[in-house]
């Protein structure tokens, strides 16, 4: 089986590329045609024309003739100027009498043409006139100086009008049906192009949200990450003659940090260049927000946790990293804006909906964070990965100082 598909490759090839050359020069292939019929069908009776009516008059019938045949070079490009021309002619041709010769043969080709190629209305017409025009011609031509019996002779006009009708028919058959195949064709060329369009703009789409993404993960970790960094760099300043000690563990907390960001930032490039490497490495979910209280707790915050009640079914993945990128965000907040001596509460509340998670502290900040935050990327942001799951944020001043913010996020489907 592979050697025939192999043997018939070849031929294949070149059948396509033929039609493709026929089709991308029709006007050529028209002209070309029309040309050898005209060779076949009036170029041997022009020395005729001449020689049994003069120049003159054997000019014009070489005209007349060739009026029949040549318009089929634009058969496809003109069809109803083409159409109308080679009709006229055969009016002017009946109405001088003239002998019926086989450039009349291209009526046919004219009938097919006008309905693969001409409005319908000419369509039909051309067809009806041809019709028409077969009957006159054959009743004209068997009754000029025919005498007595006539039946005879209807019977015979009858049996040849039926056979040029027939042929008529099937040429007009033939042309409404590559008048119907075009259409199809072109139907699913244009439904091809749509298609191509709406996969173009779906990719451009699915790219547009994956930079948005991706810039959402940078600037939580960069964000979180720079934050701690600064936070840690302050203290280590502050203590580093007093109590060098803690100033040494507090450059060691920085480098750590520093480490953990650039290997964090290095995977979440690396599913631009190489997906399937980074397959391994899971994403942070809610098992790693110990981590960030451990990381707000080092750099001297105080930190207090609590958790409420029993999740009834797993989060999905996107819902868990969301949920982790939120916290990561309000700890950011926190050592941005709350100023020192802070101290943060974490609370994890599982009920019959799904998880809450609410950061509090009893910062000065509060004001600044929320005006700071709501003109960047920080609670718009985690509006953004909550809503993606279904959840909601909300934020709130404590009484007396501090800043509350809060994210609840559906178990989703059963």
């Amino acid at each position: 089986m592979a050697g025939d598909a192999e043997a018939g490759a070849p031929t294949g090839v070149p059948r396509r590329r033929v039609y493709a050359w026929f089709s991308a020069h029709r006007q050529l292939v028209d002209a070309l045609l029309a040309a050898l019929l005209w060779l076949i069908m009036v170029a041997p009776f022009v020395a005729g024309f001449f020689a049994d009516s003069g120049f003159l008059l054997g000019g014009a019938q070489t005209v007349l003739y060739s009026a029949l045949v040549i318009p089929l070079a634009w058969r496809r490009t003109a069809p109803t100027p083409s159409g109308i021309i080679i009709i006229a002619a055969y009016l002017i041709q009946y109405a001088l009498q003239l002998p019926i010769l086989l450039a009349n043969t291209s009526v046919f080709w004219v009938v097919y043409a006008l309905a693969a190629y001409g409005p319908r209305w000419l369509s039909y017409t051309g067809l009806l006139a041809s019709l028409a025009g077969a009957a006159a011609a054959i009743v004209s031509y068997s009754f000029f100086g025919v005498s007595t019996s006539l039946l005879p002779n209807l019977a015979d006009v009858l049996t040849a009008w039926l056979f040029i009708g027939a042929f008529l028919g099937i040429s007009w058959l033939m042309g409404d049906l590559a008048r119907s195949r075009q259409k199809i064709v072109s139907s699913l060329e244009e439904r091809a192009y749509r298609l191509e369009m709406e996969r173009h703009q779906e990719r451009e789409l699915a790219a547009a949200d994956e930079r948005n993404r991706i810039a959402r993960e940078m600037h939580d970790i960069v964000a979180h990450s720079l934050s701690v960094v600064i936070a840690q760099a302050d203290g280590a300043r502050y203590v580093a003659r007093q109590n060098p000690a803690v100033a040494e563990q507090t450059l060691k907390t920085i480098a750590t940090t520093a480490r953990e960001s650039l290997a964090e930032m290095r995977r979440l490039l690396g599913v631009l260049r190489a997906p399937e490497a980074t397959g391994t490495h899971p994403l942070p979910g809610l098992a790693q927000i110990d981590q960030l209280v451990d990381e707000l707790r080092d750099s001297g915050v105080a930190v207090s946790t609590e958790r409420v009640g029993q999740r009834r079914m797993p989060l999905p993945a996107g819902a868990e990293l969301a949920a982790y990128r939120f916290v990561q965000e309000a700890f950011t907040n926190v050592l941005k804006h709350a100023g020192p001596a802070v101290a943060v509460h974490v609370t994890r509340a599982w009920n019959g909906d799904g998880l809450t998670i609410t950061v509090s502290d009893d910062g000065r900040g509060a004001a600044a964070d929320a005006a700071g935050s709501a003109q960047g990327h920080g609670l718009q942001g985690m509006r953004e990965r909550v809503g993606l799951y279904g959840g909601t944020v909300t934020t709130r001043v404590r009484p007396g100082g501090g800043f509350v913010v809060s994210a609840s996020i559906p178990y989703g489907e059963d």
